[in-house]
């Protein structure tokens, strides 16, 4: 498993505040409680790098309403692609009231096992943190507040156009980087399928990347993938035989 660590930038300006107690919303069997800093989007490595694999978050269709996740919420990246909804709650100084965003996940926020989980190790677990761009972060809270108590829900990801399927490897060995899933967005197995072979099952590589080992080439290319919520689509012959690595193809999309 790949990940890469978050910029020192990522854990600054995280400070404490009074807070005020409050209810969740009447919908509350959906909705549970975190904590969501952020980091100032100065950096164009925080646009194109992340432990999801996604690469150029804006030129992939994710802008900057993302979030790197602690791993009681990342896993082992299962968690890469899951759209969540964030109300900053309880701060009254410092939470903008009524509002709330919609974030992908498209990173790994690392432990800090030198540090308490209540006084800077906020990644470490069992807790569930959220790390925003500020630019995100802004929607909900004062910026000045640093590190807010939110409540949080999964939310279906709405996508424009289809899966993408990006094709990296070399020889035998084919990488296929998953981005754009709408519905659930978090695949959980892959399938794909050359036109002179049957189904073989990926594995994941790490973040959004799954892998196998098979010659494919010259043959159009089918994948099958499965998301978080139990469903399945299948998009066939999406890459044609003359399909070459480093090329990115679109296939069938889940109905948000």
């Amino acid at each position: 498993m790949l990940f890469f660590p978050l910029p020192p930038h990522f854990f600054i300006f995280l400070l404490f505040s009074s807070s005020l107690v409050s209810s969740l919303p009447r919908d509350s069997d959906e909705w549970k409680y975190a904590r969501a800093t952020y980091y100032a989007a100065n950096d164009p490595l925080d646009t194109i790098e992340g432990a999801c694999g996604y690469g150029d978050l804006a030129k992939n269709g994710y802008g900057l309403s993302t979030a790197a996740l602690s791993g009681a919420l990342f896993g082992k990246g299962e968690g890469c692609g899951g759209c969540y909804e964030l109300r900053c709650v309880e701060d009254l100084k410092w939470c903008i009231p009524g509002t709330s965003i919609i974030v992908t996940a498209t990173n790994f926020c690392p432990p800090n096992y030198a540090l308490p989980v209540d006084s800077g190790g906020w990644c470490n677990p069992p807790n569930k943190h959220f790390i925003m761009p500020i630019a995100a972060f802004e929607r909900i809270a004062i910026w000045k507040a640093g590190n807010i108590p939110v409540i949080y829900r999964r939310m279906k990801c709405v996508k424009a156009g289809g899966i993408r399927f990006t094709l990296n490897g070399f020889g035998y060995f084919y990488s296929v980087l998953i981005t754009n899933v709408a519905g659930a967005g978090d695949v959980v197995a892959v399938k794909i399928k050359g036109s002179n072979t049957g189904w073989l099952q990926m594995g994941r590589n790490w973040g959004q990347n799954w892998h196998c080992n098979a010659d494919l080439s010259h043959q159009a290319l089918s994948f099958e993938v499965s998301t978080g919520d139990g469903r399945t689509i299948t998009s066939y012959n999406v890459a044609p035989s003359h399909w070459q690595f480093g090329q990115t193809y679109e296939g069938k999309q889940f109905s948000s």
